[in-house]
């Protein structure tokens, strides 16, 4: 069963399953010295939910990864709207994909 998000957005279970283990992986890899409070996890996991099923599928997994990073460096910079947040992550995916 699919649910919307705060944006809109559908986000199914399996859908969500697919990137959460990437998530965490690109955090580790990337990020191992950012530290956020249980707050701003949520506001990036919204954002990435969203972000994510806006994508056309099929959802490739180096475009969750793009997406996964932007947000995390945008939310170690301190932006903490998970719109905002997405909108970045998406525009940089634009920008990369060329």
């Amino acid at each position: 069963m699919d649910t919307l998000n705060s944006s809109g957005c559908r986000c199914g279970p399996a859908r969500k399953a697919h990137w959460q283990p990437l998530f965490v992986a690109t955090a580790m890899k990337n990020f191992a010295n950012a530290s956020f409070p249980p707050e701003v996890i949520s506001v990036m996991e919204e954002a990435l939910d969203a972000a994510v099923a806006s994508l056309p599928e099929p959802v490739h997994s180096t475009h969750v990864q793009c997406i996964a990073e932007a947000i995390l460096r945008a939310a170690d910079k301190g932006e903490r709207d998970p719109q905002i947040l997405q909108r970045l992550a998406l525009l940089e995916l634009q920008i990369v994909r060329r």
